[in-house]
């Protein structure tokens, strides 16, 4: 009996520690590190802190014509250090995001306007897609490249929730064409010829 208090004790304890701070609202002004930002003082943490808004559109005149909003860390102090976050998404016709990545989380996304093509490439190579109407999510597993497609004549919009406050990006595209990596490079590790290459080097704004 004495030995099972010990035990329920010790968990008590556990807890209790565990849950020792509520929150660490990100001090924007310190360093962002792995772990995230520093926290700031809890004297100087307000509400306005813990909301945010993702009502307004997107500005989607680009060549993609995407917008995608973040309330990351960096956006929404309040969700650094607490393994979530959300960004909207607003596609307009014709509009896409090119394969892409996130290195540090999980994505969930939820359409809430028209029709957007979303799949993903899993590390054994089988891809997986769907078209989705608005009420629909789908998940996209951490790491792994991922895309969505406006897949009707009008405007789409959706909302991703990440499993970090800083889940990073990396575009495949700009990767390979919007930078300084040298033509010859890229046409040996994607079997391009040099003519489509320089063209899409031209196009995203790379040099090399």
């Amino acid at each position: 009996m004495i030995h099972i208090l010990l035990i329920v004790s010790s968990l008590f304890t556990f807890s209790a520690h565990a849950a020792v701070q509520d929150f660490c609202v990100a001090d924007l002004k310190g360093p962002d590190t792995p772990a995230g930002y520093t926290c700031k003082p809890a004297a100087k943490v307000t509400t306005a802190d813990f909301v945010s808004s993702l009502g307004a559109s997107g500005n989607t005149s680009n060549i993609i014509k995407a917008a995608v909003t973040p309330a990351f860390a960096e956006q929404f102090p309040g969700v650094n250090g607490l393994g979530i976050s959300i960004a909207r998404l607003d596609l307009a016709a014709g509009g896409v995001v090119p394969m892409h990545t996130h290195p540090g989380a999980s994505e969930l996304l939820l359409v809430t306007q028209g029709f957007i093509t979303a799949g993903f490439v899993s590390s054994a190579n089988k891809v997986y897609v769907k078209t989705l109407k608005k009420g629909d999510i789908m998940l996209f597993p951490q790491g792994l490249l991922h895309f969505q497609v406006n897949a009707g004549g009008f405007t789409s919009v959706a909302f991703a929730s990440f499993s970090s406050a800083t889940p990073g990006l990396q575009i495949l595209d700009f990767a390979l064409f919007a930078n300084d990596l040298p033509s010859k490079l890229v046409e040996a590790t994607t079997f391009l010829d040099d003519a489509t290459v320089k063209k899409l080097k031209a196009v995203l704004g790379g040099t090399g």
